[in-house]
C-alpha cells in the first residue's frame, strides 16, 4: 500500500465517520424482559452489556452507551413501575437540553420493551409511552421472548397484543411488534422478527441518521445496500458534475477524491474499520499502485478507449459511468466481505482473489460506458 493511499483514504474515512454521525436509540422496559438480548441480536454484542456506558450527566439514571454509529439510552438502578417519576423527570431534562445539541447527540427513537408471555400490560407502562410522545419521541414497542410455531403467535402473546393495540397508543404501527431474538436450541425456536423492528426505527429515525442506523445494525444486508446505493448515485452525480466541462485526461484526479470517498462510505455501511476497508480497497483497485494524477489516469484506462474520447478528454458521460461501475463493483466486495462469502488464504482475506473479483464486476459494467460513447 503506498502512502499516498494510505492517507488519501484514511482521510476520506475520518471524513464519512463524522458525516454519518450517530444514531441514538432509548431503550426502556422492566428489568428482565429481553433488552440487552434484542439490542445485541440486532446490533451485534456486546452493545448492550452490563455496566458498559456512562451516566449523560453526574448522578443520573440514564446512560449513554456510544459505539460510534449507535448510541444506546437506557436506565440503571431504577425500575418501570417503581421509579417513574424519576426516570421522565431525567429523561424529560435530558431530552430538552439535547435539542440544544448537534442531532447526532438527540434521542431519536425509543423502543419500549414487554415480555411477550407477561399477560399484562400495566397502567404505569401506558402512561410511560404517552410521556415518552409527548416528549416528541417516536416509540416503537416490542413483545421480546414470543415463542411461535408453524407461523403462529403463543395465544398469550397474541392476547397481549391485542391488549395494548386497544389502548390506542401512540406507537409505530398502532401495534407491538412480536420478536424471538436468540435462537432456541432446546425448544427449537429460531430468532424472528427483528428486521421489522429494524426497519420500523429507521422509518421512524431522522433521514439525517438513517445511514448510521445501517451501518450500526448487522442483520439486514438490504438496508446496507439501499443505502450503499444512494452513496453511489450520490458520488455518479458528483463526477458527472466534476466533468461538466470536460477534463483533460491528465487532470483526472479531481475525480479520486469523489470515488475514495464513495468507497470509505459503502465500507462503513458496511460497518467496517479502517484496517479492513483499507485492505479491501487496496486488493480492489490499481490505484495504490501510483499516486495523485497517476492514479486517477491509472484508474481510468480501465476504460478502453477512455484517453482519446473527444480529444483526450474526460466528459461527464465517462466520468459518471465510470463512478457508477466502480461503485457497484466495491459494494459487491463489501457485500461478500459482510456475509463472510470471500475466499480466505492461511486465515486471511485472500487479496489477489478480491482483486480478481473486483476487477470482473467493473469489467461487467464498462462495455455499457464505452457502448454509450461509441453512439455519441
Amino acid at each position: 500500500m503506498t502512502q499516498w493511499f494510505t492517507e488519501s483514504f484514511s482521510t476520506e474515512f475520518a471524513k464519512q465517520a463524522e458525516q454519518l454521525g450517530r444514531v441514538n436509540i432509548a431503550v426502556f422496559g422492566k428489568t428482565g424482559v429481553g433488552k440487552s438480548t434484542l439490542v445485541n441480536a440486532i446490533f451485534g454484542a456486546p452493545v448492550a452489556d452490563t455496566g458498559i456506558g456512562a451516566p449523560v450527566t453526574m448522578g443520573s439514571h440514564i446512560y449513554l452507551d456510544d459505539r460510534g454509529t449507535l448510541g444506546i439510552i437506557d436506565t440503571r438502578g431504577v425500575e418501570i413501575g417503581r421509579d417513574d417519576a424519576e426516570i421522565l423527570k431525567e429523561l424529560t431534562d435530558m431530552v430538552k437540553q439535547s435539542r440544544t445539541k448537534a442531532l447526532s447527540d438527540q434521542i431519536h427513537v425509543a423502543w419500549y420493551c414487554v415480555r411477550g408471555m407477561d399477560r399484562r400490560f400495566e397502567e404505569v407502562e401506558e402512561r410511560f409511552i404517552r410521556t415518552l410522545a409527548d416528549l416528541g419521541l417516536p416509540v416503537v414497542v416490542v413483545l421480546t421472548q414470543v415463542p411461535m410455531r408453524e407461523g403462529r403467535f403463543h395465544p398469550d402473546a397474541v392476547e397481549l397484543a391485542n391488549q395494548i393495540k386497544d389502548r390506542n397508543l401512540p406507537i409505530y404501527g398502532g401495534r407491538p411488534f412480536m420478536t424471538y431474538a436468540l435462537r432456541d436450541q432446546f425448544a427449537g425456536q429460531s430468532p424472528y422478527g427483528l428486521i421489522d423492528v429494524l426497519r420500523a426505527t429507521f422509518h421512524r429515525a431522522p433521514e439525517a441518521v438513517q445511514a448510521a442506523l445501517a451501518a450500526a445494525q448487522e442483520i439486514d444486508l438490504e438496508l446496507k445496500s439501499s443505502q450503499s446505493n444512494k452513496t453511489v448515485a450520490a458520488a455518479v452525480t458528483a463526477a458527472a458534475a466534476a466533468a461538466a466541462v470536460p477534463i483533460p485526461f491528465s487532470s483526472a484526479a479531481v475525480l479520486v477524491p469523489i470515488q475514495l470517498s464513495m468507497m470509505a462510505r459503502i465500507a462503513h455501511l458496511h460497518g467496517f474499520g479502517l484496517d479492513k476497508s483499507a485492505l479491501l480497497a487496496v486488493a480492489s483497485t490499481s490505484v495504490a499502485t501510483s499516486a495523485g494524477r497517476a492514479a486517477a489516469a491509472s484508474l481510468l484506462k480501465l476504460i478502453p478507449g477512455a484517453g482519446s474520447v473527444a480529444g483526450g478528454v474526460i466528459n461527464a458521460t465517462v466520468a459518471s459511468g465510470f463512478t457508477l461501475a466502480m461503485g457497484q463493483a466495491w459494494l459487491v466486495v463489501c457485500q461478500r466481505a459482510f456475509t463472510k462469502n470471500l475466499p480466505m488464504l492461511d486465515g486471511k482475506v485472500d487479496t489477489e482473489a478480491v482483486r480478481h473479483l473486483f476487477e470482473s464486476e467493473l469489467a461487467k459494467r464498462l462495455p455499457r460506458i464505452r457502448k454509450h460513447e461509441q453512439v455519441r
